[in-house]
């Protein structure tokens, strides 16, 4: 409960600084008398949507840290967690990167990279995962985050996120300025927006963010596909995270906190369609590593 807590407090927070610093600069007066000022508007949209996104990025190791609870390996105090740090920095020179930060955090299989550049990252399991799977396996979903990190997947999935979150902002004030101005056309004494501007914003950011989050999730799966890839080339071949990918559909994946969902090696998935999934199946999965 206590870690829910945070990531509401802290996205309230994220929101709130925002909304001061448009205010400050005068970017949220977009409405004016003449009507709406679209270059001021798209300016203002472009603060919320990648304002927002990239102070996630930012915080996103304390964060994640946070919400799962992971233990960095400063010193490693038994054999798994030696091998653990070593196999981390032999994959991570292979691929040409600084050594990044290493955790354990309790739960069922899953593992995640992330962090706001490849020189800041950090590489995640899960005990359930040690436990669930052999070295070679585990190994296989190491060089699966490392190759996340060295894709630069995080900063590339947050400046799509950012495009797609400032349109949500722009077309969802467009729209309701339109709709306003239909539905006042009449009343020529009102001034300001009215009910319908309020109402129409509400709905349309929610319709677009909807169609906004196909987007994303598309991107996210084929980030997967490409970090599978980079996994097999860093280690010189398919089968081991063939392997482990066929062992983590015999197992049940652990749930990372939801702001994180896309991060795992597993998981993700969408309720009602494939389309709002953040990985592939893991039969397309293995099916691409296999071609």
């Amino acid at each position: 409960m206590k870690r829910v807590l945070l990531l509401i407090c802290t996205n309230i927070a994220v929101m709130l600084v925002l909304s001061v610093a448009a205010s400050l600069l005068g970017l949220n007066r977009f409405m004016t008398g003449n009507g709406l000022n679209l270059g001021t508007l798209l300016t203002f949209a472009a603060l919320m949507g990648f304002g927002g996104a990239f102070i996630s990025l930012w915080m996103s190791k304390p964060m994640a840290k946070w919400s799962t609870g992971a233990q960095v390996i400063d010193n490693p105090q038994n054999p798994t967690e030696r091998w653990l740090v070593d196999t981390v920095a032999r994959l991570a020179r292979d691929a040409g990167l600084p050594m990044p930060e290493v955790a354990v955090y309790e739960g069922e299989p899953n593992a995640f990279a992330t962090g706001p550049s490849k020189s800041n990252s950090l590489v995640a399991v899960s005990t359930g995962l040690l436990y669930n799977m052999n070295e070679r396996e585990v190994e296989a979903v190491l060089a699966h985050e490392v190759a996340h990190i060295a894709n630069g997947d995080m900063v590339t999935l947050t400046l799509i996120q950012g495009v797609v979150n400032t349109f949500v902002f722009f077309l969802a004030r467009v729209v309701g300025y339109v709709v306003d101005g239909l539905l006042r056309k009449n009343d020529e004494e009102s001034s300001g927006p009215g009910i319908g501007y309020m109402v129409t914003v509400i709905v349309c950011e929610l319709a677009f963010g909807i169609l906004a989050s196909l987007i994303v999730m598309y991107f996210s799966r084929q980030r997967e596909f490409r970090a599978d890839a980079g996994a097999a080339q860093l280690l010189r071949s398919p089968q081991p995270m063939i392997a482990a990918l066929r062992r983590l559909g015999g197992t049940e994946a652990g749930e990372l906190p939801q702001n994180m969902a896309a991060s795992g090696i597993a998981g993700g998935h969408g309720r009602w369609s494939s389309l709002f999934a953040s990985h592939p199946s893991l039969e397309e999965r293995i099916a691409a590593l296999q071609s």
